[in-house]
């Protein structure tokens, strides 16, 4: 049974949109929303965490997912060995109300010149080949990188839009292989939220 049926209820999304796709024998839809809350609540199969290269937590989101999952979290993450900028690693979640956490690294902005689209857009993708890869139905993101990274909130929010939305476009071709049934964009601020219910509506 999929988390995503089981809470958040009480959390009503800022906004929401659903992508489909159907043959003869089978419809599969995607719901993708916009919450503002705080993602360390957020009962889904995965939170994402905008971790650092060590994973050994830090500040903002990470520091807050650590604090909430104690300190297994940390210690399972000395077993990862790090993670590269724009790559994604997968943990349980300890004391979370979500099943896992995917750690992913994302790029510090230098004015876009250093491949941080790129870097950026792997941090969707490679998160959401974890989500697949472990047959996870709820998947929530943060705002990756528009912390203390400098990532600009506006440029970030389309790139996480857009690529979330061709992963699932390109993967809904193969609805027997996709378990994914919906994403939440999880903004702490209500002026993030509001970003990124612009460019879900715009999408």
């Amino acid at each position: 049974m999929s988390n995503n049926q089981r809470s958040n209820n009480q959390i009503k999304p800022i906004a929401q949109k659903q992508i489909s796709a159907a043959n003869e024998n089978n419809k599969h839809t995607v719901t993708l929303s916009v919450l503002q809350a705080d993602i360390t609540t957020l009962n889904v199969d995965a939170i994402v965490n905008a971790a650092n290269s060590s994973l050994l937590g830090g500040g903002g989101v990470d520091g807050a997912i650590h604090r909430a999952a104690g300190r297994e979290l940390l210690a399972y993450c000395r077993t990862l060995n790090g993670c590269q900028t724009g790559d994604a690693k997968i943990s349980p979640a300890f004391k979370l109300p979500c099943q896992y956490v995917i750690h992913t690294v994302g790029p510090v902005w230098h004015g876009g010149n250093r491949h941080e689209p790129e870097l950026l857009t792997s941090c969707y993708r490679n998160s959401l080949d974890l989500a697949v890869q472990n047959n996870l139905s709820s998947i929530a993101f943060p705002s990756i990188s528009t912390g203390v990274y400098g990532y600009p909130i506006e440029k970030a929010a389309q790139i996480a839009m857009g690529t979330v939305k061709d992963y699932l476009q390109n993967s809904l071709g193969e609805m027997s292989e996709l378990s994914i049934r919906e994403v939440i964009f999880c903004c702490f601020s209500a002026s993030d939220a509001a970003i990124y219910k612009q460019m879900l509506e715009q999408s």
